[in-house]
């Protein structure tokens, strides 16, 4: 074991089997299928506070019937729409957020005080963590969801890898160049992500894609309820043009899609209140200009003062990301008013090392989120256990 890492448990392979790829499509492309081979790989949905609960038989009857009323309804909007062109793709969109929303619910996702960041406490606040999908390899992916899922991680930031991202500094960037070299696509990972969902007991999911590399040419409408219809918990779109701002909120608002929406500590007003307006998953705030993983520390000072304006201004949890790299700095955040720290390079890092030198990445990951949740003096009982 290097120096400095903590000593973990074995991690727990608990790989659920899922139905196979669906030949490459994103689930909404066949609505309600995902949805119906899925029920049957979940043995519990959550219960208050994100404890598992035994299946209801009530409940997934309930979650086998929404995937049937939107195949069934896929199903009449394909027989009358063939003369209305572009009728059917709309009608299996919806039937793919009408499935995905059976998913998030099914999962402990639908429940009003449950949603990001409800876990959170004095001493606990809440945790974000970036990866790319892809690196790892996604056939990973579930391994490293249902070990996030355990370790008191919050959300996972999951990107649709894309190359030469102007805000990401070396390491993100050779990351996403990894995952794009195996092939990872949009389809790939929205599959990824159907399969594991249904798995997780509290972990949410909020999907991050990049609007030039993976959403251009595609219906906005259309895009969003894939998406939905994958179980994404949340979307964060980066890189959309102004000019389709307003097209965007709502496909997600018909979508029933929550957004993570974002502002930096230094933006002006008016960028801050559409942030804080449209917010509906979380509010990214990002502490300050510059790449990830290049940055200096936070000015904690303007970041109080923000995250103070912000609160009055939104009712969605506010998670601050950006020059975030220990347990000391997640600590500092919740005492400024943030309810959550969005990590990134600092973690992207850890499996890059772990690539590089043959160790186990999902281990390693464990590792850094052990070390993230480690009590700092502060948060420390008799005990030495968060309060």
């Amino acid at each position: 074991m290097r120096d400095g890492l903590l000593a973990v448990a074995p991690v727990s392979r608990r790989r659920v089997p899922g139905p196979p790829p669906l030949a490459g499509l994103a689930p909404a492309a066949v609505p309600g299928v995902a949805a119906l081979s899925l029920a049957s790989c979940r043995s519990g949905a959550a219960g208050p506070g994100g404890t598992p609960a035994p299946a209801s038989p009530g409940a997934a009857g309930a979650f086998r019937g929404a995937a049937v009323r939107a195949a069934s309804r896929d199903a009449d909007t394909d027989g009358a729409g063939g003369a209305g062109g572009g009728s059917h793709r709309a009608g299996a969109g919806g039937a793919g957020a009408v499935a995905g929303a059976a998913v998030r619910a099914a999962s402990g996702a639908g429940d009003a005080g449950s949603g990001f960041f409800a876990g959170r406490r004095p001493g606990r606040p809440g945790l974000a963590v970036f990866v790319n999908a892809g690196d790892p390899p996604l056939d990973v992916l579930p391994d490293l969801a249902a070990m996030l899922d355990d370790s008191d991680v919050d959300c996972l930031e999951l990107a649709v890898p894309f190359p030469d991202s102007v805000t990401d500094g070396p390491v993100i960037r050779r990351s996403a160049d990894r995952a794009l070299a195996g092939g990872v696509t949009l389809p790939a990972v929205l599959d990824a992500v159907a399969a594991l969902r249904p798995t997780l007991r509290r972990l949410r999911i909020a999907l991050l894609a990049d609007w030039s590399h993976t959403v251009k040419g595609t219906d906005l409408g259309d895009f969003a309820r894939s998406v939905a219809g994958a179980g994404c918990d949340g979307l964060l779109l980066h890189g959309l043009p102004p000019r389709l701002r307003a097209a965007h909120y709502e496909a997600a608002d018909r979508a029933g899609l929550p957004l993570v929406t974002t502002c930096y500590a230094v933006s002006g007003p008016a960028t801050v209140a559409e942030a804080a307006r449209h917010a509906s998953a979380y509010l990214y705030l990002v502490a300050h200009y510059g790449r990830s993983g290049t940055t200096a520390a936070p000015d904690r000072e303007r970041l109080g003062t923000v995250l103070g304006r912000l609160r009055g201004a939104t009712r969605a949890p506010l998670a601050v990301g950006f020059g975030v790299r220990t347990g000391a700095d997640v600590a500092a955040l919740e005492a400024l008013g943030a309810d959550a720290a969005v990590v990134g390079s600092a973690g992207v890092a850890r499996i890059e090392q772990a690539l590089e030198t043959g160790r186990d990445p999902v281990e390693e990951f464990a590792s850094f989120v052990a070390e993230l949740r480690r009590p700092t003096s502060h948060h420390r009982t008799n005990e030495g256990t968060h309060t």
